[in-house]
């Protein structure tokens, strides 16, 4: 397939980022981010499965915090996670997770930098759960790719000096951390994926 068949598909109207998908990603997943940001062995046992890319101990994990999330299509590369939503079918499909970018280290994800992303998300995925408004917001700025009123929304609610970048990226989000103990940058997406 062609570059330019590629673009034409991607700008289709009907497979454009809807307020109604952030906001059902962001209702499955707010009480994951939770548990991560609050309960430390719970936070310590999701990266030993991560890292060992134990998917059946993820989701015996997921499901014990968020059932709603649990029901998804899940997967680990060894240094991240992504949880996979069917939000329009038969096959439109947006992924939450969090990894360290490719090629940076294998085998490793820290709970640490995990909890401190958690905690620092957790008020814009509760924000796109509760506010319609702002959900509505963000999903009209990301489809516009208008870069500063998406970075200004989202950095109002994460106001972490640990957030390096805010990026639209495949009608979605990318959110780049970076922690001062830690060597890794990690990243926090919603995305759109593509099949």
């Amino acid at each position: 397939m062609s570059y330019r068949a590629i673009s034409r598909r991607r700008g289709s109207p009907h497979k454009r980022l809807k307020a109604d998908t952030l906001r059902k990603i962001s209702v499955a997943m707010l009480s994951f981010y939770k548990a991560i940001a609050t309960r430390h062995g719970f936070a310590v046992q999701w990266s030993q499965a991560v890292v060992k890319g134990n998917l059946d101990r993820m989701k015996s994990l997921l499901c014990s915090v968020a059932p709603l999330a649990a029901k998804q299509g899940l997967g680990t590369n060894g240094i991240g996670y992504f949880i996979s939503f069917l939000v329009q079918p038969p096959m439109l499909y947006y992924t939450n997770g969090t990894t360290i970018p490719p090629g940076t280290v294998q085998f490793t994800f820290e709970p640490r930098v995990h909890r401190a992303i958690a905690r620092a998300v957790f008020p814009l995925y509760r924000e796109l759960a509760h506010n319609q408004c702002f959900a509505s917001a963000l999903a009209k700025a990301i489809n516009r790719r208008d870069q500063h009123a998406v970075t200004v929304m989202i950095r109002s609610l994460i106001p972490s000096s640990a957030l390096k970048s805010v990026q639209i990226e495949d009608y979605g989000f990318a959110l780049l951390f970076k922690y001062p103990f830690s060597k890794y940058p990690y990243r926090n997406l919603l995305i759109r994926e593509f099949t």
